[in-house]
């Protein structure tokens, strides 16, 4: 069972995480969500339309203009705070690599860590596992915060991906982070190219029979544009193939821009799954 702030899930209920971003050069939606009220806006849509939790980023995670961990702290700590006192029963995560922000915001009420830099700062989990909040671990090819990978090279991409986020998913539940609230990330376009994050995709199932939670941030990736050849704003089809595919391999959470269209793809492969009915069944019954 995946026990996230005030839910629980069980191992066949998928959870939708929709991304709201802090950032004014974000690559999706360039700062859309930047300021207080169009961000409140966005999680509210959200939660009407079948989000658990609402992923928080005060930093884009591409090259750019330089943020400190204070400018980052500023951004998303009293957003955080705001999120809490307007929605109690949401999942508050903060996406962010820094332990000082990872502080910072649980101080004020987030309930789970999203760790997309691979723990390139230990101190993370530490602060996860003091404040017994979830963490998501992740992998990124040992590239640091903000870089793209140049010519990177796996003898086995899926093999170096188990060793790396079974890794820091043990150390985090070893420094205190409650086993039922960590999962691993195999990080699609982090440290990857697009047959790396491809070849992620086809061999989920092998994450998934390690037995912890599996998220999974596909949402308009470049990985989905260079194998569509497609810009930014015309990945979704692609983003929503690759959903229906992970999900009947057995990923459990899914990072989204498109909430409403993600739950439907997710409530179809469930139901083809056989682990939910349809919502209605009328037909050849009259």
């Amino acid at each position: 069972m995946l026990r996230l702030g005030r839910r629980e899930f069980e191992a066949h209920e998928p959870v939708i995480m929709a991304i709201v971003n802090r950032t004014p050069d974000s690559f999706y939606d360039q700062g859309a969500t930047f300021r207080d009220e169009p961000a409140l806006a966005r999680v509210e849509q959200a939660v009407s339309e079948g989000a658990a939790i609402i992923d928080i980023g005060g930093v884009k995670a591409g090259p750019g203009e330089e943020v400190t961990a204070e400018e980052e702290a500023r951004r998303t700590v009293g957003f955080v705070a705001e999120v809490r006192r307007r929605f109690p029963d949401v999942i508050i995560s903060v996406d962010t690599w820094r332990h000082e922000v990872g502080e910072a915001v649980c101080d004020v009420g987030a309930d789970l860590l999203n760790d997309a830099w691979g723990g390139v700062d230990p101190l993370l989990a530490e602060v996860a596992g003091r404040y017994g909040v979830g963490l998501v671990c992740t992998h990124a090819g040992e590239t640091q915060p903000r870089t793209r990978p140049h010519r990177i090279a796996y003898d086995d991409v899926m093999a170096d991906i188990l060793r790396v986020t079974v890794a820091l998913a043990e150390r985090a539940v070893a420094v205190g982070v409650p086993r039922e609230s960590v999962l691993i990330d195999p990080g699609h376009d982090f440290g990857k190219n697009t047959r790396h994050s491809l070849e992620a995709t086809r061999r989920l199932g092998e994450m998934v029979d390690t037995g912890w939670p599996v998220l999974v941030s596909l949402s308009n990736k470049d990985f989905v544009g260079e194998t569509l050849d497609r810009p930014v704003k015309e990945r979704v089809v692609g983003t929503l193939a690759t959903t229906a595919v992970s999900a009947w391999l057995g990923a459990q959470v899914y990072r989204v821009h498109e909430v409403a269209e993600t739950r439907q793809v997710l409530d179809m492969v469930a139901s083809i799954a056989g682990h939910r009915p349809p919502a209605v069944a009328r037909r050849g019954l009259a």
